[in-house]
Formats: structure tokens, C-alpha cells, sequence
């Protein structure tokens, strides 16, 4: 099992802006980009590391899910993904 000391610097930074973001209603990947001073392909290319897709046959973590509502993508935290950010921010708190 992953935890999150283990995550690579990008995911712990994505995982922290998503679990900022409305439960329901998830960020649109313009906005998470814009707020995070990267470009959607950045962005992309790591989320879908982050997913549940299977990459040259191993499955992803599932932490996050990305829809495409009409032209709009959106980003999901799934609940693996919201209890990793959770950790994130009581290690962070522990350091402050």
C-alpha cells in the first residue's frame, strides 16, 4: 500500500488541490493547471499515472478520475486519493 511519503512530488501537489476542491463537483483541468502553473498536457500525462488506466499492463492507483463533461474535463479525487491527501496534510501539519 502507498502512502503518501512515498508519492513523487507531482502527486502530492495535485492531491493537495484536489482535496481542496467540492466533493461532487471535482476541478476542471484548466483551473488545476492555471492554480498549479502547469499546462494541460503536463497535467494530463500525470492524472492518467494517477487514474485507474492500465499502462504497459499494470493497473494505476486510482486516486483520481478525469471526465469529460460536454468540452470540459474535469478531475475527480477518488476515495484512495482523498485519504492519501489526507495523510498529505496531517504530515504537513506535523512539520509546521
Amino acid at each position: 500500500m502507498t502512502t503518501a511519503t512515498d508519492l513523487d512530488p507531482l502527486s502530492q501537489t495535485i492531491l493537495r488541490a484536489l482535496a481542496d476542491a467540492p466533493r461532487d463537483g471535482g476541478v476542471s483541468l484548466p483551473r488545476l493547471g492555471k492554480q498549479l502553473g502547469l499546462g494541460a498536457s503536463v497535467l494530463m500525462r500525470q492524472l492518467t499515472r494517477m487514474g485507474s488506466a492500465t499502462l504497459g499492463g499494470i493497473a494505476g492507483p486510482g486516486w483520481v478520475r478525469v471526465v469529460q463533461l460536454e468540452a470540459r474535463w474535469v478531475v475527480h479525487l477518488e476515495p484512495y486519493g482523498r485519504a492519501l491527501a489526507t495523510d498529505l496534510a496531517s504530515s504537513d501539519k506535523e512539520r509546521a
